[in-house]
């Protein structure tokens, strides 16, 4: 985005832009120190936003042209392969034996744009971030959170997605009222294993429950609910309301401000610049056009 600033002095109107905040209108800051007609700050007006049009049309075609995406290098020719954890609707989620979802859209416009067709591996979320580790999988696009201590074995593209996360508690017995750090103190906490609210959780500075147990699906920990087996799940809204809605009233989230906020971003193998290049090109578009708002709203059937 561009924010136009106008300035008046001595009946001189000198017009500059700066890079980033919110669109104003130069012609409205033109008329409020006013001075030379209003044809002449309209017509520098035009003048700018026409510049200003250009130079940012220029700028994106800059950014795509300076990936040339066929240069850039898979793990199998003419493919790319997408690891993955089909058990964390609405990004990754299984429609019949295919691996659907907002994350799967967005490899998918990645493989479209590089020409390649695009292979989906569903595996456990641990052994999805180790496979494109060890370059056996080009990327990783399963609700990952940009971390530190992750972001030393791998890279991240942009983040494309802020993930809000909750406590999920049985809806008839809750064994606790708030989404804080304090009150999972001495709980048995569920979480998807080796995702950020396992990392989080496990992080005595934020709490200190008196059990961790850790699952390879949300869906067994969702049984584990119910039954009373553990006092709660710590998990990203999107999939906690989906995990709601399907346990027929079981289940529900605790009210309140987030437990924690992350971003989750697509993982590439370290160094692989060029193909973090191309994904951060994709993720633009979509951003700039509204399709990502609109892919991640095809796939939230959670109210």
């Amino acid at each position: 985005m561009k924010k136009f600033a106008a300035a008046m002095l001595a009946g001189v109107m000198a017009l500059s832009m700066t890079a980033c905040g919110s669109s104003s209108n130069p012609t409205t800051a033109a008329a409020t120190t006013a001075a030379p007609s209003t044809e002449a700050a309209t017509t520098a007006a035009d003048k700018n936003t026409e510049a200003a049009t250009t130079a940012a049309g220029t700028t994106a075609a800059a950014t795509t042209a300076a990936v040339d995406f066929s240069s850039v290098k898979t793990v199998s020719d003419g493919k790319l392969i997408v690891g993955t954890e089909a058990g964390f609707a609405p990004y990754e989620y299984l429609s019949g034996d295919q691996v659907v979802g907002v994350d799967m859209d967005l490899a998918k416009a990645i493989a479209d744009k590089m020409g390649l067709e695009l292979e989906i591996q569903n595996m456990d979320f641990d052994g999805a971030l180790a496979a494109v580790q060890q370059g056996k999988v080009d990327i990783v696009a399963a609700g990952v959170s940009i971390d530190p201590e992750r972001s030393k074995v791998m890279d991240f593209s942009d983040n494309y997605v802020d993930s809000t996360e909750v406590v999920v508690v049985n809806a008839a017995s809750p064994a606790l009222s708030e989404p804080t750090g304090e009150a999972l103190k001495d709980k048995t906490v569920g979480v998807q294993q080796g995702n950020i609210a396992d990392l989080w959780v496990s992080n005595t500075e934020n709490t200190a429950p008196k059990e961790i147990i850790r699952y390879t699906k949300f869906a067994q920990a969702a049984e584990d609910l119910k039954n009373g087996k553990i006092d709660c799940i710590v998990m990203d809204e999107l999939p906690a309301k989906e995990l709601v809605e399907s346990s027929g009233g079981a289940l529900a989230i605790l009210e309140g401000d987030p437990l924690f906020v992350d971003q989750y971003a697509i993982a590439v193998q370290k160094g692989n610049s060029d193909l973090q290049a191309a994904i951060n090109v994709v993720i633009q578009e979509l951003k700039d056009t509204g399709k990502l708002d609109e892919i991640i709203a095809s796939h939230s059937t959670a109210k």
